[in-house]
């Protein structure tokens, strides 16, 4: 993120624009930032490489050999190494720069999955697969997230909203939405390890379109005022949890927001297909439906969010939402049993309220407008988190609970973020303009700075 004390960049030509959104002004009517326009079709393809094997990847693996909980501890290994990946994300940007971060990300990803593929997975090695995969987890965060925070860097507050509704349409229409539909159409013609080839290819292209096309200059050079001393910079991303207690329960709420989203990836092939009865492409399907409906309800939510309020939006259609669709998604299917549209609409309501959280990326920075960067950080870890938190929570309560009681702990933990979310007032001086040049507060001695 950018300081406030730095001013901001011009915005860029309107060649900044892909073909599809032809003119600079046009991206500025939807809520684009025009010179990062490539940037958002770039993540969407990245992520829908990403997201290939998100739906069937846990029941691939104990379909290969490993016993269900050995699966669901590679996925949480994974998740570990996204929420380092995602925290480095923020803290790195302050010293290298977002494209920088971005860029290592996209090598991490391509030299990890290449080495799933041509060595851990043919030997379905349990050591080495957790090693190798868990290594690949650092790759999507540092890609994606380091977007994130370009793109919060490179955007004036009061269209923030929209701008991170813009991103999360790319993110989650990626991850899984397209990436299940993908793994739908591709596992019946060329089986699930070719899909895996599959997915290295999306990414390859979209990381290439994102790094050679996005030329706006905020996300070229660190973002920390001073450049950041690296140390500094490293402890004040996690310091400011401390030092700004509401940044630590906007984390909290972050982990939370997406937490069930990911131990449901985990959990739900297996009851849709052992227990409902449907196929492992219907599944894919029903999965495709359900983030097809977040991806524009991303869009909805983070402008409603700027017109209603970012706090009303994501309690209301975030948490309570939330809480009651994840019943539903239990509940519904063993009442109806393998029935397809009912089950795509409990799927459907569960994704257009996941999206009610999509505020929470314009409302961090604003608890610390003089250390976005630093606040990027901590919800980054929260985003990241999320993907260890939900799966861990699947491998310790699944063999006591069952599916049904996962979805009672997810349907509470998310009623819990209605309660913490009325502690995030944004700071006032976040919706004026840039506020005056500060020493950033790393919590290290003044000579460390």
């Amino acid at each position: 993120m950018s300081s406030p004390a730095h001013p901001r960049p011009a915005p860029a030509p309107a060649t900044g624009c892909p073909p599809a959104v032809s003119s600079h002004s046009r991206c500025a009517r939807l809520g684009i930032p025009p010179a990062l326009a490539w940037g958002f079709l770039g993540v969407l393809l990245f992520m829908t490489g990403d997201g290939v094997e998100t739906g069937f990847f846990s029941k691939y693996l104990a379909d290969q050999g490993l016993a269900k909980a050995d699966a669901a501890a590679v996925i949480a290994v994974y998740g570990i190494t996204v929420a380092l990946g995602a925290w480095l994300s923020g803290a790195l940007s302050d010293l290298w720069g977002p494209r920088r971060v971005m860029t290592a990300g996209f090598a991490i990803w391509l030299v990890f999955q290449l080495l799933m593929l041509t060595v851990a997975l043919p030997s379905m090695n349990y050591p080495l697969l957790m090693l190798i995969y868990g290594l690949r987890g650092f790759g999507y965060p540092l890609f994606a997230y380091g977007f994130l925070v370009w793109v919060t860097a490179a955007t004036p507050p009061q269209r923030l909203g929209t701008a991170v509704g813009w991103y999360w349409f790319a993110f989650t229409g990626g991850l899984p939405t397209l990436g299940s539909l993908v793994a739908s159409a591709t596992i019946p013609m060329v089986g699930s390890y070719r899909t895996l080839w599959c997915a290295l290819g999306l990414v390859l292209l979209g990381g290439l379109l994102t790094l050679l096309l996005v030329r706006e200059p905020t996300g070229r050079s660190g973002l920390a005022p001073d450049r950041g001393h690296p140390l500094a910079t490293l402890a004040g991303s996690v310091s400011i949890m401390r030092r700004r207690p509401r940044v630590a329960i906007g984390a909290a709420v972050r982990v939370v927001s997406t937490g069930s989203q990911f131990g449901f990836l985990v959990c739900l092939p297996f009851f849709f297909t052992e227990t409902v009865g449907f196929s492992t492409s219907a599944w894919l399907r029903l999965l495709s439906v359900m983030f097809a409906a977040n991806i524009f309800a991303n869009l909805f939510f983070g402008a409603v969010g700027d017109r209603l309020g970012w706090q009303r939006t994501m309690t209301w259609f975030g948490a309570v939402a939330c809480a009651l669709t994840c019943l539903a998604l239990y509940y519904v299917p063993v009442l109806a049993g393998p029935h397809f549209l009912a089950a795509a609409v409990a799927a459907a309501l569960y994704g257009i309220a996941l999206a009610g959280y999509v505020p929470i990326s314009a409302l961090i920075p604003a608890l610390a407008p003089r250390h976005k960067g630093q606040a990027m950080s901590a919800l980054n870890l929260g985003a990241g988190a999320s993907t260890f938190a939900g799966p861990a929570i699947v491998a310790l309560a699944l063999g006591p609970l069952g599916v049904e009681g996962i979805v009672w702990i997810f349907a509470g933990l998310h009623l819990a973020t209605a309660v913490a979310i009325r502690f995030l007032e944004p700071d006032p001086e976040f919706l004026t303009a840039d506020a005056p040049p500060a020493v950033e507060d790393t919590g290290l001695p003044a000579g460390q700075h």
